[in-house]
């Protein structure tokens, strides 16, 4: 791996373009290097991971709204929608909308977090619409794919979004874009304008994630993804982009991130380098937030200990800077202790994540969220007695290079009634690469079927894993594979009519 130092450039000075972050950002994926066996065997857990995440949100409000919207606009060759027949095809940017929101809707699949958040498996649904409509091979996907994780990660690595209130999908555009062009074997020159397009047109800000927290959170990252295909489209046509996007007088880094005189360093693979980037990545075993993930598993751990949670006092959460201020009470939402907030709401209030684990023993993608559970007296009670502080060394782990080091928990004390004190503290999620049941394919196979229960039919479901076993093997035109199909009663009621679908009222 390099270190490339980006800073803002006064356009006197004139940046080169080989010396600009979003050319050497295409000049990784324009490098053909194979990808590793370990790379593809992960490649081939996330889309498992995607489909289990989406079976399990097809009939929710936001997936339905946007699967109209996408069945909207039919197109061949086109891409094929979760839940949908494999021949009900549509336009890719809006199957990569579609199937993005139903990926993200319950927030329950891979994340890395370095200097920024991200889920990586959110350039699945751009990437793989854009290959099954194109009618490439599971090896050309598993090429574009590797080079998607491989920026996203990078650029979450160097560069802080957050602490300047821009959402994290800012990483996903261009990430995108670059896997796009890997899958398509385009030139570096293109694949270079493609990326500053996509960076451009999906900077926006966290207020997606602060406050009430709408449905806008699921749709996001599938925007950005949307944005990254038309972007590539775009440029392939001989267009430019705003350039340079991040190094500009009047770009990304002078007026979104800390300004003129700031400098960023973005590791990237050398020329020649296998893209390994997605090994460093995790999964949820619980749908929540992932900063809650060794939380909910301390809960499970610490319920026993305290026994009769009705004689808690009090109960502290020392964390890092990112949990106390993101999903903690460092944020200063009252809408994360309100019993009527929305589901995105509670996924992002570690109080109440931490009170229902505690009193559950575990955590579950419907029932943990369902406003009975969350309006019940107990569970109001303790969670409104959960608080969080910022421990430096906590915050220190969660920045550390050194994945020894790494860690995304945090020290619980809880003070009885009778002035008694429990303490303990986890730093690693039991599923994530270096905790006690670190996921393989036979967890996220697993993690497929319950969630596909009672919606994906059996033999559905294992025609679909067996798809993704022979990932690699998939030859042009059967990427559909990929996908599974529903019957009509498990695909939620209809929305409203829009504007796209007028003439159907």
């Amino acid at each position: 791996m390099k270190n490339h130092t980006v800073r803002t450039y006064k356009s006197a000075e004139h940046l080169q373009r080989a010396d600009q972050l979003a050319w050497k950002i295409a000049e990784v994926a324009a490098d053909p290097v194979a990808v590793e066996p370990a790379v593809a065997e992960m490649i081939g857990n996330r889309i498992i991971d995607n489909a289990s995440v989406a079976a399990a949100s097809l009939a929710r409000r936001p997936v339905v709204s946007a699967r109209a919207q996408a069945e909207a606009h039919p197109f061949a060759p086109g891409a094929t929608i979760f839940g949908l027949a494999a021949d009900k095809r549509v336009s890719p940017e809006w199957a990569a909308w579609a199937n993005g929101v139903a990926v993200r809707e319950l927030d329950f699949h891979d994340t890395f977090l370095a200097a920024d958040y991200s889920h990586p498996g959110d350039n699945i649904p751009p990437i793989l619409a854009v290959a099954q409509h194109t009618n490439l091979s599971g090896a050309d996907l598993v090429r574009g794919l590797a080079t998607g994780y491989e920026i996203q990660v990078n650029l979450v690595k160097g560069i802080c979004l957050h602490e300047h209130k821009i959402d994290h999908i800012a990483h996903l555009g261009p990430s995108a874009a670059a896997g796009i062009g890997t899958l398509l074997k385009l030139p570096t020159e293109t694949i270079y304008q493609a990326v500053q397009q996509a960076l451009h047109v999906t900077t926006t800000t966290r207020q997606s994630r602060k406050g009430e927290i709408s449905s806008w959170k699921a749709y996001a990252p599938a925007f950005a993804g949307k944005m990254a295909i038309e972007a590539v489209d775009r440029v392939m046509r001989g267009e430019g982009a705003p350039s340079p996007a991040y190094e500009g007088e009047d770009g990304f880094i002078a007026w979104l991130l800390s300004g003129p005189k700031a400098e960023y360093v973005v590791p990237l693979p050398e020329k020649g380098e296998a893209k390994r980037a997605i090994l460093e990545t995790y999964t949820k075993e619980h749908s929540a937030e992932y900063q809650s993930q060794a939380l909910i598993d301390l809960a499970r751990r610490l319920g026993p200990k305290i026994g009769d949670l009705s004689k808690v006092k009090s109960i502290v959460i020392h964390t890092s800077h990112h949990t106390h201020y993101v999903i903690g009470t460092g944020a200063n939402d009252p809408q994360k202790m309100d019993p009527n907030a929305s589901r995105e709401t509670l996924d992002h209030s570690i109080m109440y994540i931490f009170a229902v684990a505690l009193e559950d023993g575990g955590w579950h993608h419907e029932r943990s969220y369902a406003p009975e559970r969350a309006q019940r007296k107990d569970t109001v009670a303790l969670w409104h007695k959960i608080s969080t502080v910022e421990d430096k060394e906590w915050t220190r782990r969660y920045h550390s290079q050194d994945p020894k080091e790494k860690a995304f928990g945090g020290k619980v004390v809880v003070t009885l009634n009778d002035g008694k004190v429990i303490e303990d503290e986890l730093a690693i999620a039991d599923a994530n690469p270096l905790g006690a049941r670190p996921f393989t394919r036979p967890d996220y196979v697993k993690k497929f079927r319950t969630l596909a229960e009672g919606i994906v039919p059996t033999k559905e479901q294992d025609r679909f894993i067996a798809a993704v076993e022979a990932l690699t093997s998939l030859k042009a035109g059967e990427l559909a594979q990929l996908s599974f199909t529903v019957e009509a009663s498990k695909l939620g009621k209809a929305s409203p009519h829009g504007i796209f679908d007028w003439r159907a009222k």
